[in-house]
């Protein structure tokens, strides 16, 4: 049985030998692929096609391919597309050159332009990536202002990206104070990886006793060490090895993670072996708090307030966290050994879709002390990166006086703390970078607002530095760290309207500006309207809804009424829905926009129903009818597609059918032309033709942003004269039920005698004939 066993495991042992060393690792690829999607002209972020892609663990080689196809086969010319690629949130872009708002920190993505003739591709390689989610977004080039009519052949450009990937699964981990013997060849580096626990303030990797061929290196070891992974804003750590080996040493480390370690030949004909090992320091841990869950519980319940965010008793202390009473001010809690850090804990509560508020549950204030920094853990997730994160450290010096060259020190960063602050060290950790601020006495508030933050732990350190040993009468003050998740930056101020938009399952939010102003928040007024402007705008575009009045009045004397209705809910809708629909502070909505904005569309369509079918001149049942169902059939397709192309045609076209055939039976009937009247046809049907012609053209070709008013205000007009051209003549018979038509404008008074109550016949038959 021990035999059998034996040669089990040297065939196995015989199988790994031939199919490679230990040495080597295993790498498997993967492929994802997104559907093409419409790319637009940029105006605002809406138009992006945003993309998220997921690259796992160990992947050593990530390859994009970015595809772009021309929708139609007619000469559009040559676009550029601008694709851009971020990790950990969406790219942060700025096409137009626009002026971010106060206090808002970003820093740019990388962007590639790729010229599109008919189908163009380009690849983008990176090596060893950051794993986790990377996201992909492409645009056109600025939009020019020109509105494209739905339905209308349009120049149409499709984005695909795809992503290729190599990853390895059988890294060798890297152990704590454990020497690993490894071997990099110029076409195969040796990969590693390592693990970093919680509150690590250092890392050192070394490698020593370099060989190639069995025999030490003297001069030159030959080698590359590289620490970390690509993220584009942030390479890793690389040291040229000299000599017979190298070290490379991190500060601030990225905490509760793991970290690639790759060395390779920096010699096209050398095979290097060599020794490697790793030590990092935990030297800065806080209090540890116990195993009793129900001390938070009840520290929830003390406070008064828990929505409102109400402190509890001021006198007490939590894990090491001292706050100030409002009398005097509380001693300092001595600390452990290993104790270097007040670890605050926070209270993560969801608000609503991309609005998260982090709370310290002790209160709204920490105090900071000058002797150990006080540390806050924020964790955003991805679905928070699609928002805005928020800081805003107000110093409250009402019971406390500092020191003039005292000052709070206070640095954001993601994926580990900085945990020596003063005014000469930077906001920066071993491999991400970060954001300091000051507040004193003189500048008691700083605000801080980052746009589509990494999807990462997120860590506010805060100190009390001082020029000299004198910190004034405290060496604790209180700060007020509120720090949450909002949806887009100041809600997008007095010009803007917040909007949450959707790639798939991943939600995120911008702005979109109105009335000329632009930028992230809506905060850039440099193209702003003027309030003058928005004024004569918003009077041009519903005034000229008054012309549709001589359509009424006409429609009415030629005893049209069911017409002059229609036109009448026309003018009043239009003029409300364009009084609610302007971009800046001259608005008025007298109800729901949507419902204002479909009322006029349907009064649009169905004025030219009933004044096409008007024209015809068929009898009165059967026109009411098509009236009828035309009307309900143009409201099922404007409840389909509002804006669709053939809400429009759709009615014009099925109504000149009608005219037409009926005009021609009449003339074929008449072997006359028909309208038989030539006064009719110069006068009144070829102007009212070539208004409704002219006002066609200048809704489909000619309207711009810039003169949107202008244009679409002359369309209105032109509309509403070729109704008063195209109406047809009253009809002169009578009705089957003994009244006429219409109203008739005049009376006449007539006597009749009356003989014993009743009154005389009048016989108002014609005499054709005289008998004498």
């Amino acid at each position: 049985m021990e035999v059998c066993l034996l040669r089990r495991l040297l065939f196995v042992a015989l199988i790994a030998w031939a199919l490679g060393d230990d040495d080597q690792v295993t790498f498997v690829s993967e492929l994802s692929s997104k559907p093409a999607q419409k790319l637009s002209k940029y105006g605002w972020y809406g138009n992006v096609r945003l993309q998220r892609f997921h690259v796992p663990e160990e992947t050593a080689i990530a390859r994009w391919l970015f595809s772009i196809t021309k929708g139609h086969s007619f000469h559009c010319g040559q676009h550029n597309v601008t694709i851009h690629i971020r990790w950990g949130a969406p790219p942060v872009i700025n096409p137009t050159g626009s002026v971010f708002p106060n206090a808002t920190l970003w820093s740019p993505s990388l962007s590639l332009t790729l010229p599109v003739t008919s189908h163009s591709s380009t690849t983008f390689n990176l090596s060893d990536p950051n794993p986790g989610d990377w996201y992909i977004a492409a645009h056109l080039p600025e939009d020019d202002g020109r509105i494209e009519q739905k339905g209308f052949p349009s120049c149409s450009y499709f984005f695909q990206p795809q992503l290729a990937i190599r990853r390895a699964v059988d890294t060798p981990i890297l152990e704590q104070g454990t020497s690993v013997h490894q071997t990099a060849a110029p076409d195969r580096p040796a990969r590693l990886k390592l693990y970093i626990p919680e509150f690590a303030s250092s890392l050192s990797v070394s490698v020593t006793d370099c060989s190639s061929g069995g025999k030490a290196v003297g001069g030159n070891c030959w080698l590359v060490l590289r620490l970390g992974s690509a993220s584009l804003q942030h390479k890793p750590v690389t040291v040229n090895c000299s000599g017979t080996g190298c070290s490379a040493t991190l500060s601030n480390p990225p905490w509760d993670t793991w970290l690639r370690v790759v060395v390779e030949s920096s010699q096209d004909n050398h095979t290097v072996t060599f020794s490697i090992f790793s030590n990092y320091t935990v030297g800065c841990k806080p209090e540890s708090v116990g195993l009793k869950v129900d001390d938070d519980f009840n520290r929830l319940r003390g406070n008064s307030s828990f929505s409102n965010y109400i402190s509890a008793d001021n006198s007490s202390v939590v894990n090491g966290t001292v706050a100030l009473s409002n009398k005097s001010e509380s001693a300092v809690p001595l600390l452990s050994a290993s104790a270097c850090v007040w670890s605050v804990p926070v209270l993560y509560e969801e608000v609503d879709v991309l609005s998260l508020r982090f709370t310290p549950v002790n209160g709204p204030s920490v105090s900071v002390t000058n002797t150990h920094p006080t540390l806050l853990t924020y964790p955003l997730y991805t679905q928070a990166s699609g928002g805005t994160l928020n800081l805003q450290l107000t110093f409250n010096t009402t019971n406390v006086t500092l020191g003039n060259s005292s000052s709070v020190v206070a640095c954001l960063s993601p994926f580990s703390p900085v945990l020596k602050l003063n005014h000469s060290q930077p906001c920066l950790t071993a491999l991400f970078g970060g954001y300091g601020v000051h507040i004193n006495a003189s500048f008691p508030k700083a605000v801080i607002q980052l746009p589509f933050p990494q999807s990462a732990t997120w860590y506010l350190t805060l100190q009390l530095t001082c020029n000299s040993s004198d910190c004034g009468n405290a060496s604790v003050v209180p700060v007020v760290p509120d720090v949450f998740i909002s949806a887009c930056v100041e809600d997008c101020g007095t010009y803007g309207e917040c909007r949450l938009l959707r790639s798939y399952s991943y939600l995120y939010a911008s702005c979109v500006c109105k009335a000329g102003w632009s930028g992230w928040g809506c905060t850039d007024d440099r193209t702003a309207q003027s309030y003058s402007r928005q004024m004569t705008a918003t009077l041009l575009l519903t005034l000229s809804n008054l012309f549709f009045l001589p359509a009424v009045v006409v429609a009415i004397r030629r005893c049209y009424i069911t017409e002059a209705s229609v036109y009448l809910f026309t003018m009043f809708f239009s003029t409300f829905y364009h009084a609610c629909d302007q971009p800046g502070i001259a608005v008025l909505c007298i109800m729901d926009y949507d419902t204002l904005q479909y009322c006029d569309f349907l009064g649009s369509v169905c004025s030219i129903w009933v004044t096409i079918l008007c024209m015809t001149r068929i009898k009165d049942t059967f026109k009411y009818t098509v009236f009828m169902l035309g009307a309900l059939l143009i409201a099922m397709s404007m409840q389909l597609d509002r804006k669709g192309l053939w809400n429009l045609l759709g009615p014009v076209l099925c109504a000149l059918l009608f005219m037409v055939t009926a005009w021609v039976y009449r003339g074929v009937q008449r072997r006359h032309c028909y309208p038989p009247s030539c006064r009719r046809w110069v006068f009144y049907l070829l102007p009212g033709a070539m208004c409704a012609l002219i006002g066609v053209c200048l809704y489909i070709f000619a309207e711009t942003e810039e003169n949107y008013y202008y244009i679409h205000s002359l369309w209105h007009i032109l509309v509403a004269s070729c109704v008063v051209f195209l109406l047809p003549p009253k009809e002169k018979k009578i009705e089957a039920l003994g009244w006429s038509r219409g109203w008739s404008w005049s009376w006449s008074w007539s006597w009749r005698p009356r003989v014993c109550g009743y009154t005389l016949c009048q016989n108002g038959k014609d005499e054709l004939y005289t008998v004498t």
